[in-house]
């Protein structure tokens, strides 16, 4: 019973991913929803209260991902400025995850101009990753592998540099390799940060 309400669940997700990022949030019916899923509007019900809690529970499977793949690449790294360099690898994983999936992005921005709830939604992961990477950072200095730095600074640099590298390839999909180039210029960063690199 379990196992068929998750598959009832991820059904939901994947047309939603599919409406949202084609038709736009506005222009989405909980019916269109239903409709690409094959369920019931009653199935939808039991596991969404509304549009926007399934908009949220899109954003957040996401980031539940990428939270899992960032704290495993730390643990198998031998310190931190090495964890922070094989994080950056991580880049081409972010992307072929979002493959086709990058226009929600923009529709997560867009919905957070107008909704308060939705804002807070999206600018939270920001500042929590701001602050992950800022205590990565520290952790980084205490062990020797990274140079004192403001890390509050350039734990903002860092999630700035995913971020735009994330919005152009939203924009202009096939105007670079966005993987590579977010991975090397993660990287470019991290050699400036290591110790010994000064």
């Amino acid at each position: 019973m379990q196992e068929r309400s998750e598959i009832t669940r991820n059904k939901i997700i994947e047309s939603a991913i599919k409406q949202f990022a084609t038709e736009g949030y506005d222009h989405t019916a909980v019916a269109d929803i239903c409709k690409e899923a094959g369920i019931s509007k009653g199935a939808f019900f039991h596991h969404f209260p509304t549009k926007q809690a399934l908009f949220l529970a899109v954003l957040n499977d996401w980031l539940k991902d990428l939270d899992q793949q960032l704290a495993t690449t730390l643990l198998d790294s031998s310190n931190v400025a090495e964890g922070l360099v094989n994080m950056a690898a991580l880049a081409g994983n972010v992307f072929a995850s979002a493959d086709g999936q990058l226009g929600m992005f923009l529709e997560f921005w867009t919905q957070a101009i107008h909704d308060p709830q939705v804002w807070q939604a999206t600018i939270a992961p920001y500042r929590r990753y701001a602050d992950l990477f800022a205590g990565y950072l520290q952790a980084g200095i205490e062990d020797g592998s990274l140079q004192s730095v403001d890390t509050n600074l350039a734990s903002r640099v860092i999630v700035a540099l995913a971020l735009g590298m994330l919005l152009q390839g939203v924009m202009d999909p096939d105007g670079a390799q966005w993987d590579e180039f977010t991975k090397n210029g993660i990287q470019l960063l991290l050699t400036g940060l290591q110790r010994g690199s000064a």
